[in-house]
């Protein structure tokens, strides 16, 4: 007959490498897809990841999640088809091909040509495309990987291509010159969603400055120049000195008030007089300093003497002129070095006047376009002043553009102006100043705002509709779909497309030079069809797509052109009046790319037309808190632009993963955890249930080894040694389930119980998967298996699998085991896929219950609410909260368990509880190792009861009362303190009532007895120990260690034995008077007290110093 496998030990590693290979072998994967055609779908978008880098342990936690729900709603019976998909295009692939290939953006196209560099791209994006298909394997997580989605296919681009084309008919495309973001190490401007990515805005420490921007006297400022006799300076505050070249205007707020104020420079010594902000003065000028005099000063002295000549408003200023700061250029588009006035001005910092370089700001460009203002641009788009910048040229404005090969200067650029302004009296005052600044996200660096043109997508004009959507999006956590998601939307600005690299999705817009006349090009079959005229015009002479043949999606057709550059850039197309027209260069925002991964991965609208609709939009997705603003936001935005639709129904934000220390993990730090080497040490289960069990997705993670280990020890550590103690025991009896089922109502109660408990669970657990917390769901599986199922169930049943005959009582036992093991494995499996196929097919192998041959091709169970007995689960929950209370009581005095005691007195406070107790009284009694329990009725006076204030719940509510509630609580009688008891409020006065969570009550000790009390149940030991009690505890403590020494010689659990004792006055009583309970628990046909050769003997230690000899064989 089959028996149910046993194991020698757990080893999660090893059972983890056996079953990945078996379903290698019988392709699982594939058959829980195909097992489920024709059922209702679950839709998941997999968030593509770029290959060029290795995957981390934070990886591993984003796709459990991802894969967890997967692995549930196929469970639940839903074809749940995933595709993998490929992120290949952007920053991260470009600026690792310069590092590789040692060059720099302008070198493309010149020492490399972009034809070449494309290739590198291509190749390398594809770098560690092996080990990220190593990990996806090896962590259990169900992706298709042999039919991934790639973002530089044909295919893909053309979908995407489609949607723009779709955004363009609708107006939603635009292109303009404006300020935007640019990082000059990638050689690119940025959107605000990349800007925002978690990290890019970093605290600084810079050098600012406040110049003197020296005033031109002339009709307009006589008003001022006759009120004092020095040269009259505006002082404006920068924290970047690298613009004060390219300043071509000041701005200052119409209402707010001005002081003239005459004064001394501190590293000239010159006097001065300066227009500062009333509201600000008292930063530099300190009213302590009001009384020194100005023939005293110091130069270097920060304590400046200084007297108000006047007050004036802000408009006041309007229109007046000064010298330029540093006269290295003059702006030909327009006036300049004239005092305008700026909505945007305020007194929270600074001056109250604000320094404009139009080239480099936004609010500098609008409002000096609005004034009829030109711009300077002296640094060039590398983040190098242009050779204009005599003093400057060719130097970084940020020191964090030097690369390890340049010569860097001494000195920041910064710095150098800051000295040359001091010298040339032009700087009021210099010093550092933290701030917060903004990087780069993929290279690091800061970044610096440009003049540049770009295509810009219209996203402002569904902002109220994106709001609108987002609310019915299901967000994990809420906070984030609220907070930081939806704040973002309320803040939306019209999101720049446009990217000045090479590797990338071209932007398919054609227009003539003077951009009078464009296309937008919506497929490759359109493409081809405007080439064709072009050649028709004379403009082009061969069509680049001639092999191409519209409505052939077989891989060969599309392959047989590219849509990247230099490619496309050869293209010229012709408008309708003639004119040609040339594609814009500009590459589009790489999430772009990923936001159109629900259409482009199945070539939509080209193919799979009717799949799309049928699975759109997605029920779920996860990736991390970075995408928030980032593919998250893509989605959404597409979405609801071109298909007034989520894109997304329900979405988990998970968290970072930190160190154990709570650091972000890094290799430069060194504590960065290899993932592979980390499931091969100790299987992708217990790290996976870590991950899940340990915080909520969406919480930071701390990862720690120590608690991977826990994990194993504890939760699968106990179900292993459950399952091992079945299958040991089943064995032995032949059970195989070959029986019909034994009904519920005649199963002993406690099996009644564990299977209420169960159905319970069950219910729950369902209901945590369905509201995306999977953290309750770890935690509630692994409660059940160690607190009720092994430590309850199991320990309380065990004398009915080792014990008596092959009746209906013990098979009843292995069935409600069995159904247990065989449940916990299908609520656990999404979670744990490796060890609960292992354990499921252990089972089912010998029962065959299940048709299916794996737990993840199997149902997920249904809760039975007949079997569900909550009167049933309260008094067991009753009967543990006692023992345990009693078992700590042991603890406290340090009383083994197995000593018997006497008695437990108990309080009850009703004939219910009396009831209640009764009914669990044998479990209570046999647990705790009492001989009875004694209940105390509210009339008896053997325990006294103590009161006092919880101040934890008193104080939020009552406040400054609780000086007078104290007092009052402190007076409470016994009559009092059952009052409050049973009716579990207590009215202070007429203004205050108390509830009886807002006191704690507890019993004094009485004489011979300890006692405590917890959750409403308080009880008393009587720790008196008679002789006879003490033998008992002695016979007890002697049982275990012939148990011991059955185990040590490998004795089979059902051989009988025969035990020598050698002479010993100390044990002897015990054992005599103990007789026949001895040789019951220990299988012993013979027990006897005889002298013992050394050589044959085993001596144990028992308690108290008592030692004894023994020999124990098997008969």
């Amino acid at each position: 007959m089959s028996k149910f496998k046993e194991y020698k030990h757990l080893s999660l590693s090893k059972t983890h490498k056996e079953v990945l290979e078996n379903w290698r072998k019988s392709d699982v994967f594939n058959q829980s897809i195909e097992s489920r055609k024709g059922n209702p779908t679950f839709t998941f978008y997999e968030g593509p990841p770029s290959a060029n880098g290795m995957p981390g342990i934070h990886h591993v936690i984003a796709r459990t999640i991802k894969d967890l729900f997967c692995r549930y709603k196929t469970l639940q019976g839903f074809q749940v088809n995933r595709k993998a998909g490929w992120d290949t295009h952007g920053l991260p692939v470009e600026l690792g091909v310069e590092k590789e290939l040692g060059i720099t953006k302008e070198d493309i196209g010149s020492t490399i040509s972009i034809e070449d560099y494309n290739k590198a791209c291509r190749t390398n994006v594809m770098k560690y495309k092996g080990s990220w298909e190593n990990i996806t394997e090896e962590m259990g997580y169900w992706v298709d990987m042999n039919n991934p989605y790639v973002t530089y296919d044909n295919k893909y681009i053309e979908s995407v291509w489609w949607l723009l084309g779709q955004m363009h008919k609708k107006g939603l495309l635009y292109k303009g010159h404006t300020i935007q973001p640019f990082s000059p190490k990638a050689g690119t401007g940025l959107s605000t969603h990349e800007l925002n990515q978690p990290g890019c805005y970093r605290d600084v420490k810079d050098t600012s400055a406040v110049a003197q921007f020296k005033l031109i006297s002339n009709a307009d400022s006589e008003s001022i120049f006759n009120k004092t006799k020095n040269d009259v300076y505006c002082l404006a505050w920068t924290t970047t000195p690298w613009t004060l070249p390219s300043n071509t205007a000041l701005a200052v707020g119409k209402k707010i008030d001005y002081l003239l104020i005459e004064t001394l420079n501190q590293y000239t010594g010159n006097p001065i007089t300066v227009i500062v902000a009333k509201d600000l003065s008292n930063k530099y000028f300190n009213d302590d300093n009001s009384d020194l005099k100005f023939g005293d000063y110091v130069i270097g002295n920060k304590n400046l003497p200084f007297n108000i000549i006047s007050e004036l408003k802000g408009e006041e200023l309007e229109g007046l002129r000064y010298e330029q700061l540093l006269p290295y250029a003059q702006p030909e588009d327009g006036d300049a070095f004239k005092i305008i006035l700026g909505d945007f001005v305020t007194t929270e910092d600074g001056t109250g006047i604000v320094h404009l370089a139009p080239s480099f700001g936004a609010d500098d460009n609008r409002v000096c376009k609005q004034n009829g203002i030109g711009s300077l641009t002296l640094v060039n788009k590398q983040g190098k002043f242009v050779d204009e910048v005599t003093d400057f040229a060719g130097m970084y404005v940020k020191d964090e553009f030097y690369t390890a090969e340049d010569e860097k200067p001494k000195l920041p650029a910064d710095v150098q102006i800051v000295i040359k302004l001091k010298e040339e009296n032009l700087c009021f005052k210099a010093e550092k100043y933290e701030h917060s600044y903004p990087h780069c996200w993929r290279t690091d660096k800061p970044i610096l705002y440009y003049p540049m043109d770009s295509w810009f997508v219209k996203t402002t004009d569904y902002k109220d509709r994106m709001l609108e959507l987002n609310k019915t999006i299901n967000w994990k956590p809420k906070s984030t779909g609220e907070g930081r998601f939806g704040k973002w939307l309320e803040n939306l600005v019209d999101w720049n497309l446009s990217r000045s690299r090479f590797w990338g999705i071209p932007i398919p817009i054609w227009r003539t030079e003077e951009g009078e006349s464009e296309i937008c090009i919506n497929s490759v079959e359109e493409l081809k069809s405007e080439i064709e005229k072009s050649i028709a015009a004379g403009i082009m002479t061969t069509n680049p797509l001639s092999d191409f043949i519209a409505g052939d999606f077989s891989e060969e057709n599309y392959n047989s052109f590219d849509l990247h550059r230099p490619y496309v850039d050869d293209i010229i197309l012709v408008s309708a009046d003639g004119k040609p027209m040339k594609r814009e260069l500009d590459l589009i925002d790489v999430w772009f790319d990923s936001g159109s991964m629900p259409y482009a991965q199945l070539h939509y609208p080209f193919e799979n037309k009717e799949i799309f609709e049928q699975n759109y939009p997605a029920d779920f997705i996860a990736e991390g808190v970075d995408q928030t603003r980032g593919w998250f936001f893509t989605l959404h935005a597409i979405s609801t632009m071109l298909f007034d639709s989520v894109a997304y129904k329900n979405v988990i934000s998970n968290g970072l993963v930190l160190d154990k220390n709570g650091n972000k993990m890094s290799k430069r730090l060194g504590n960065a955890t290899d993932p592979f080497k980390t499931i091969d040490k100790y299987g992708a289960d217990a790290t996976r249930w870590y991950m899940i069990s340990n915080a909520q997705p969406w919480d930071n993670l701390k990862f720690d080894e120590n608690g991977i280990q826990e994990v194993q020890r504890k939760f699968f550590g106990t179900l292993y040694n459950t399952y091992s103690f079945f299958a040991l025991y089943a064995n032995i009896d032949g059970f195989n389930y070959s029986e019909e089922d034994v009904s519920v109502k005649n199963r002993a109660e406690i099996d009644r119980w564990i299977l209420s408990e169960l159905n319970t669970l069950i219910q729950q657990v369902e209901d945590a998967y369905e509201e995306y917390e999977p953290t309750r769901v770890a935690r509630l599986v692994q409660d059940f298996v160690m607190d009720k199922l092994s430590n309850w169930h199991v320990r309380l049943s065990r004398r009915r699998f080792w014990k008596g005959e092959y009746n209906s009582d013990k098979v009843s036992a292995y069935q409600t085991l069995y159904e247990c093991l065989e449940k916990i494995t299908l609520l656990s499996a999404p979670i744990a896929p490796f060890f609960m196929d292992r354990l499921f097919q252990d089972l089912n192998s010998i029962s065959n219950l299940q048709s299916a041959t794996s737990v993840h091709l199997a149902d997920f169970p249904k809760s039975d609410s007949t079997k569900i007995d909550t009167d049933l689960e309260r008094k067991m929950q009753l009967a543990q909260n006692i023992t345990s209370l009693a078992l700590s009581l042991r603890k406290k005095e340090m009383i083994r368990v197995r000593q018997p005691l006497q008695k437990i007195m108990i309080p009850v406070l009703n004939s219910k509880m009396q009831e209640d107790i009764e009914a669990i009284s044998s479990i209570i009694l046999s647990e705790i190792n009492v001989k009875e329990i004694a209940y105390l009725t509210e009339d008896s006076d053997v325990l006294t009861k103590q009161i006092k204030p919880n101040f934890k719940t008193l104080g939020p509510k009552f406040g400054r009362h609780m000086k007078l509630i104290s007092g009052v609580i402190a007076k409470f009688t016994a009559d009092d303190i059952k009052q409050i008891e049973k009716n579990e409020i207590y009215q202070i006065n007429d203004e205050i009532t108390i509830d009886l969570i807002d006191v704690e009550i507890s019993s004094a000790d009485i004489p011979g007895c300890i006692v405590a009390n917890n959750d409403g149940v308080t009880v008393a030991l009587d720790i008196t120990l008679s002789d006879k009690l003490k033998e008992e505890g002695l016979a007890r403590e002697f049982i275990n260690r012939i148990q011991n020494l059955r185990k040590d010689k490998a004795f089979e659990v059902t051989d009988k034995v025969n035990i020598l004792v050698e002479n010993n006055a100390q044990l002897s009583s015990a054992i005599q008077n103990n007789f026949a309970y001895i040789c019951d628990e220990t299988l012993a046909d013979k027990l006897e007290f005889i002298e013992i050769a050394d050589n044959e003997a085993d001596e144990i230690e028992l308690v108290d110093k008592i030692t004894a000899k023994v020999s124990i064989k098997k008969q």
